[in-house]
């Protein structure tokens, strides 16, 4: 079998004992470093692999909470609407009697307020209750329900949307300055 370079260049006397090993010393650093860069390398490809997959993880981790904090929210908002549901069909009665009650309805669509007289007909009695504010007109759904104020109080808090007419309970007495204090307006008198 052939010899090596290094061998034929001692035999020949071209190369002393020290220069051959010098030289193999430095062929092993360079290899040994060629492996540590390759390893590197591949150390930070697999690094930089590492900290895609984590950013990804931290960015579906972001993702599945703000979906989990829409169904959350749209579960509270189905829960809130169906104990408004709940509290008119409990609570409410609907008008019924010969008397026309005149209100304002205001409602906003796409941003713009528009109010518009409506009526319901109720009965005498449901009439002084809603003009002293026991009794107040609430919308469920596509139609008025009679709701005690009590209970509209409630819904206010849960949807202000809910309550059409309350009329503010107040005393009936006229102000001490007022000037048409001492004329007093007939009950029987229909506008």
């Amino acid at each position: 079998m052939g010899k090596s370079l290094a061998d034929q260049l001692l035999k020949a006397g071209l190369v002393d004992q020290k220069k051959v090993k010098d030289a193999q010393k430095a062929q092993r650093k360079q290899a040994k470093q060629q492996k540590q860069s390759k390893a590197g390398k591949a150390a930070q490809g697999s690094n930089d692999a590492q900290a895609r997959i984590a950013q990804q993880r931290a960015e579906k981790a972001e993702r599945d909470r703000q979906l989990n904090l829409q169904r959350q929210a749209a579960e509270k908002q189905k829960a809130l609407q169906a104990d408004i549901r709940q509290m008119l069909e409990t609570h409410g009665t609907r008008p019924e009697g010969d008397i026309r009650f005149n209100f304002t309805e205001t409602q906003t669509i796409d941003g713009k307020v528009t109010k518009k007289v409506k009526q319901v007909y109720v009965s005498k009695k449901d009439q002084d209750k809603l003009a002293a504010g026991v009794l107040t007109i609430c919308r469920d759904r596509n139609r008025f329900v009679l709701v005690p104020a009590e209970v509209a109080e409630k819904l206010l808090a849960r949807d202000a949307s809910v309550v059409v007419f309350r009329a503010e309970k107040g005393s009936d007495q006229p102000e001490a300055d007022d000037p048409y204090k001492d004329y007093v307006v007939p009950d029987d008198l229909m506008w």
